[in-house]
């Protein structure tokens, strides 16, 4: 019989917790594991193999259909290495618009920040409005 770790000691291995792992159990990415006598699962190598293959790519940004369809490869003995390159240019293009987004709002707090500079900061200590700064902004939106 090989040998078989239960799902605390899986867990600590793949640093992932319990509930994690039987989640991707519920939803199809790790086939029902076996059970011990005592009725807890029973990981062998390979299962930990995908459990940290799962982790991995959720942690490079993959979601848990592209995950599901990459396994799916694999389980039917296809290179999913295609399948993941286009995966990765499109993250790649996706990542490329999340950081101009972050720029430009980064020159619009930078902006925002030197305007509030300029309020005189009795303004500023004004208990009767939420927040001249934002307010400021908001005004001049609505303009």
């Amino acid at each position: 019989m090989s040998q078989s770790w239960q799902i605390g000691q899986v867990a600590r291995q793949v640093d992932l917790s319990p509930k994690t792992i039987r989640y991707y159990e519920s939803i199809g990415l790790l086939p029902e594991p076996r059970r011990g006598p005592n009725g807890y699962r029973q990981y062998t190598a390979e299962e930990i193999e995908r459990i940290d293959f799962i982790r991995r790519a959720r942690t490079l940004g993959f979601g848990l259909d592209e995950i599901r369809e990459i396994l799916a490869l694999r389980d039917r003995n296809e290179a999913p290495c295609p399948y993941v390159l286009s995966l990765i240019a499109s993250k790649i293009q996706q990542v490329e618009r999340q950081i101009a987004d972050l720029r430009r709002l980064q020159k619009e707090l930078e902006t925002l920040r030197r305007q509030a500079e300029a309020i005189p900061l009795e303004v500023l200590a004004n208990k009767s409005c939420l927040c001249h700064i934002i307010e400021n902004l908001a005004l001049e939106e609505a303009q």
